[in-house]
């Protein structure tokens, strides 16, 4: 039987099998039906098919996709559904439609049917998100030398309640259901680890140096399993959670402007790693251009530091980084003097990294690598008290540990928090959470807490009091809105296409 990864996308022709029965089944079919009318309004007639893709809450594994470490996400409720229809009459018009539900916020968006426009970066579009996904199916279609016959219009309508800006990927859930509802409207359909890279790429069209895990487990995932995510190439392995706890994922109601702050966010990340990286291999005896060449991130030069901790009686990679990589941050000097080489010469292929060199002040790039090594040591160590022979109580407890520890790690070394997450964070541990941490990318977004089943309506209530109630007081958020920030949810279902 072929595994899970190596199958294509399911088409359904009834929402049950996607979104279960009971009040999210309802829920679903109100949503679609809404959907449906919408497109009608909209373009003057049905759509031909639908796609959605779920949001993602990472449990463990904060920034370390994009060092090629494991992650441990799981699919939440929350998706993205993008309803499609070919315009190939004669005489159509070849351009590319794209219209929301939510028509008030996002206006309608229209692009040339053109798979090799470019994405104008400086003008954020929400469409663009639909662009990507667009650019990335003809790309991967060349790339298999599948003829997908002459380009024509497309109409679409797109219905997201994945917050935005939360850190649950509300753009991966849009790109991969834009990706997926494009393959089903041409008739195709791919196994889903080729997709997970695809869509991953996809992604890359808008500026952020994604690194797979969003993408991976909005395609792959299973309901009731959380996955190990592999890199290079992708793979999912299942991951069943202990009876007993439950997921609350709660809103710092600070907003995450992934692809707007990414010079100084998150893209930065990505430069301190591969800077970090570089001058670790060259501490440990690689030649400068040898190691400028060939190290793209810090996992490629593990290897080394695992070697320079066993002769100090230890296998753990952190030793090289405390002893070969100084704690007070980097000039760009300091790092040109140890790798002979201008670091815009270093970057000179990658124009997102050139905007970090423009906008970095200094580099502190101990603090980083402390963290990818001892984070991706914490994701193993997640998936295997999941597998140990411990009780359930015990091993809820493991993990509760894991993602405090997970959670430090992300504040003091990574810096990806913000002040609401730390409030958020500790009101979660102070009312019965047995671990709290930051999730997605940071700098704002959601926290996520690991509770015991049976005081879950009680602590939803406490966050509400203490930490939601005095943003509704001024304003901030509509409190008949609350569900939309703070909720519970078990692992769910991936990617599907849907032809009623």
């Amino acid at each position: 039987m072929a595994k899970n990864e190596e199958l294509p996308v399911p088409i359904f022709t009834s929402l049950e099998p996607v979104y279960g029965t009971g009040s999210q089944l309802e829920e679903a079919e109100l949503r679609f039906a809404k959907l449906k009318s919408k497109f009608v309004e909209f373009f003057g007639h049905a759509p031909d098919i639908y796609a959605r893709s779920p949001g993602r809450v990472n449990l463990i594994g904060e920034h370390i996709d994009y060092e090629g470490y494991s992650v441990l996400p799981m699919a939440i409720r929350q998706d993205t559904i993008v309803a499609i229809r070919k315009c190939n009459e004669s005489g159509a018009e070849k351009v590319l439609k794209i219209a929301n539900v939510n028509s008030d916020k996002y206006h309608i968006c229209t692009y040339p049917a053109d798979p090799d426009q470019e994405i104008d970066l400086k003008n954020h579009r929400w469409g663009h998100y639909f662009i990507c996904g667009y650019k990335g199916f003809y790309d991967y279609t060349k790339s298999k030398g599948v003829d997908v016959g002459e380009t024509f219009g497309l109409e679409v309508v797109v219905d997201g309640i994945v917050p935005t800006g939360s850190g649950l990927s509300s753009s991966a859930a849009f790109v991969c259901s834009s990706t997926i509802a494009i393959m089903a409207v041409f008739g195709a359909n791919f196994p889903k680890k080729e997709l997970a890279q695809l869509t991953c790429e996809c992604e890359r069209h808008i500026g952020t140096q994604s690194g797979g895990m969003d993408q991976a487990i909005s395609v792959m995932a299973q309901s009731g399993l959380a996955a190990l995510i592999d890199f290079n190439p992708i793979r999912a392995t299942e991951v069943q959670l202990p009876a007993g706890g439950t997921f609350v994922i709660a809103h710092s109601l600070a907003e995450s402007q992934k692809a707007v702050t990414a010079a100084t966010n998150y893209n930065n990340r990505v430069v301190e790693c591969r800077l970090a990286s570089i001058v670790l291999g060259i501490k440990l005896g690689m030649k400068p251009e040898e190691a400028v060449a060939k190290i793209r991130t810090l996992s490629d030069v593990e290897g080394l530091c695992v070697i320079f901790a066993g002769t100090r009686g230890s296998s753990d990679p952190v030793i090289a980084v405390k002893e070969l990589l100084k704690q007070e941050p980097y000039s760009t000097e300091d790092i040109e003097n140890i790798t002979n080489e201008k670091l815009q010469t270093i970057f000179a292929n990658s124009p997102s990294s050139l905007d970090v060199l423009r906008a970095a002040k200094h580099f502190k790039l101990h603090q980083r690598a402390a963290h990818v090594y001892s984070e991706a040591k914490r994701v193993y160590a997640f998936k295997d008290a999941v597998s140990s022979k411990s009780s359930d109580e015990e091993i809820l407890k493991m993990l509760g540990n894991l993602m405090n520890e997970s959670h430090h790690s992300c504040n003091v070394y990574y810096e990806c928090s913000c002040l609401e997450l730390e409030e958020l964070v500790k009101i979660s541990r102070d009312n019965g959470a047995l671990g709290a941490r930051l999730t997605g990318a940071g700098w704002g977004g959601c926290a996520v807490a690991l509770v015991k089943e049976n005081i879950v309506p009680q602590f939803i209530l406490n966050l509400k009091d203490q930490f939601y109630q005095s943003r509704i007081d001024r304003g901030v958020i509509d409190k008949n809105n609350l569900g939309l920030y703070i909720f519970a949810s078990k692992p769910s279902s991936g990617a599907a296409i849907i032809k009623f």
